[in-house]
């Protein structure tokens, strides 16, 4: 049996002995920044959360901005490594607009302080990792236009208008983060859900073509 005297020490400074402490940190600083806010944050305020000193914290990053970045890149490939192929497996426009929106929801429900911490600080990145996220954003913009041209093509969705739908569903989804709270109420992806029917269907129940008027 081990004494006190003889049982091993943990070294100051190092990593808590926990499996994938990169992403523990992360996790929190996560945290730490969407709910305090980037410059009212710090390593010894990430450190105190996870109970840890800070040179734990600098084993992996070097400065809180380098945390910052990792989240917000962390968070751009995720999002799209869960939409993409969710989005490749439906033929149909209308089909790959309800996935785009569900899958893009049940990701943010699943990855939620990450995601607040990204949009709340998107633009605050470092120059060196700001083209890598710019790349990743624009590639998911991309392929909700693909999905809105498609669906033009098909006849299913307005022609003219992909700029504006566009940026329409990203408001719908993006903004959910500043009032949805994981486990209150409906889910995020049935809520997108609903955002996808009100969308593709319209307000009104019944247009009134004798007037040239969308709603009666």
């Amino acid at each position: 049996m081990a004494t006190a005297a003889s049982a091993p020490k943990r070294r100051q400074g190092r990593p808590p002995l926990v499996a994938d402490a990169r992403e523990r940190i992360l996790l929190e600083a996560s945290k730490l920044f969407a709910r305090s806010g980037y410059e009212n944050s710090s390593i010894g305020d990430l450190a105190a959360a996870i109970g840890v000193t800070k040179p734990a914290i600098y084993h992996y990053f070097a400065t809180k901005q380098d945390i910052y970045d990792a989240i917000i890149l962390r968070t751009l490939e995720g999002l799209s490594e869960a939409v993409f192929p969710a989005v490749r497996e439906q033929p149909a426009a209308i089909d790959k607009l309800r996935v785009f929106m569900t899958a893009h929801a049940a990701y943010l429900e699943r990855n939620y302080w990450s995601f607040v911490a990204m949009l709340v600080g998107f633009s605050g990145m470092s120059p060196s990792y700001r083209d890598d996220a710019a790349r990743l954003r624009d590639a998911y913009e991309r392929l909700l236009r693909q999905i809105l041209e498609q669906g033009a093509k098909e006849g299913v969705f307005r022609a003219g208008q992909v700029a504006t739908s566009g940026r329409a569903v990203l408001s719908l989804l993006n903004w959910m983060a500043r009032w949805f709270k994981p486990g209150h109420g409906s889910t995020a992806e049935q809520i997108a859900l609903d955002y996808f029917e009100l969308l593709s269907a319209g307000l009104c129940i019944k247009p009134d073509t004798s007037r040239g008027q969308p709603c009666r």
